[in-house]
């Protein structure tokens, strides 16, 4: 089967079902909101914010959104992310459940803070 290449977030997001499209568009607004001057593209197949050099990733599958911060976000946020299953870098948000906004808000600026922080 020949994977999917996608042009762009909005293709890539009408890809799936209603349910699961408005959470990618909600994932995608949280992440807009906080980092307006960044860069969106699809990279690796999925929808990509690209700021400062920095990247953060999101994606939707059967049962979950899955959202890629980084290593040092999901070790930070461990506690908080306790009630979701999570990767070296990555946790899984199912869809059957509210997205955690606030958590989400809090990784996305750990995230911009990390970065700053590395480029002085």
């Amino acid at each position: 089967m020949e994977k999917q290449t996608y042009l762009s977030i909005e293709e890539y997001i009408n890809s799936f079902p209603e349910s699961t499209q408005s959470k990618l568009i909600e994932l995608r607004k949280i992440i807009r909101d906080l980092l307006p001057e960044a860069t969106e593209k699809i990279s690796y197949g999925m929808p990509t914010f690209v700021f400062s050099g920095n990247r953060l990733y999101f994606a939707g599958y059967a049962k979950h959104i899955g959202f890629y911060p980084g290593t040092a976000a999901i070790e930070a946020f461990k506690n908080d992310l306790s009630n979701h299953k999570t990767q070296k870098g990555t946790v899984q948000f199912q869809l059957n459940n509210p997205l955690p906004v606030d958590l989400i808000k809090k990784m996305v600026k750990f995230r911009m803070e990390e970065n700053l922080k590395s480029q002085n």
